[in-house]
């Protein structure tokens, strides 16, 4: 039984790797943008509904007028330099560390802290900002040794990788905890949820991280296109813009599985370890 199931485990690699194999050379490159995307669309969203955005924060969030002015314009600038910076791998842990605070600002100024759906996507978001700071570390060619604070140990650029890729890995998988409490399963949607449970933790101890978060990959395309269709609403519609945001948001944590797929899932995991054997 485990060698049948050995064999087809290579067999799916070997398939995986060919289909993979034209991409591969692109994946960082591609990974990236779909993680910044969210922050595009969504800088790009409050530019165009400025006065209703500004609306929504002074009569539902109780803002004053001048400080969901002030809120506003914050939110679209940090998201469009994090995500110019990114993009153009400059300062990369600068960049991640503006679009973390937009994360954060905007939990905190829409009243979404306690709505367990977004919060599990918005720690989700966050794991694929930690995976792109990870690979920033490892693929700028530094190597020597980092002083964070005085009188604590050193450590390498390729340490701090190792470790901001485990809390990345782990928190980008909560998007199917999000995903699980949407809606109703369906036998269907049974078989891939466990699928997709099996691919989490195998992503979570790094175990076959690359093939797993690739996997993933493929679950996430088809399911964001069935559950946020917000192209199939009117203009006028409020679901639109909900639906919209969703999935962009869907596809900058797929961005995140990407740069997993393409870095790898760092020196704690199952996968180094059987390299070292």
């Amino acid at each position: 039984m485990m060698d049948k199931l050995r064999d087809t485990s290579q067999h799916a690699e070997v398939v995986l790797n060919n289909l993979a194999a034209p991409l591969k050379p692109y994946l960082s490159h591609i990974g990236r943008f779909l993680l910044v995307v969210t922050f595009l669309e969504d800088a790009l969203r409050i530019f165009m509904q400025w006065s209703e955005q500004v609306r929504f924060m002074e009569y539902y969030r109780n803002f004053p007028r001048s400080l969901a002015h002030i809120f506003l314009f914050y939110n679209v600038t940090m998201m469009l330099t994090g995500s110019v910076m990114g993009l153009a791998r400059f300062k990369t842990p600068v960049a991640c560390g503006l679009l973390a605070s937009v994360v954060v600002a905007q939990t905190l100024g829409y009243g979404l802290l306690f709505h367990p759906s977004f919060m599990l996507r918005n720690f989700s978001l966050i794991g694929g900002i930690l995976l792109l700071l990870a690979e920033s570390f490892t693929s700028d060619g530094k190597r020597g040794r980092a002083v964070l604070f005085p009188g604590l140990p050193n450590i390498t650029e390729t340490e701090k990788s190792t470790y901001v890729s485990l809390f990345g890995r782990i928190l980008l998988i909560l998007l199917f905890g999000a995903l699980g409490l949407q809606g109703t399963f369906s036998p269907m949607k049974k078989v891939f949820a466990v699928l997709a449970c099996i691919s989490c933790m195998m992503v979570a101890v790094g175990f076959k991280a690359r093939y797993s978060a690739m996997f993933l990959v493929a679950i996430l395309s088809v399911a964001n296109i069935v559950i946020n269709p917000w192209w199939s609403y009117g203009t006028d519609s409020a679901e639109r813009d909900f639906l919209r945001y969703d999935f962009f948001q869907m596809l900058s944590i797929m961005g995140g599985f990407l740069l997993l797929a393409n870095s790898g899932p760092g020196e704690l995991s199952l996968d180094e370890k059987k390299k070292s054997y």
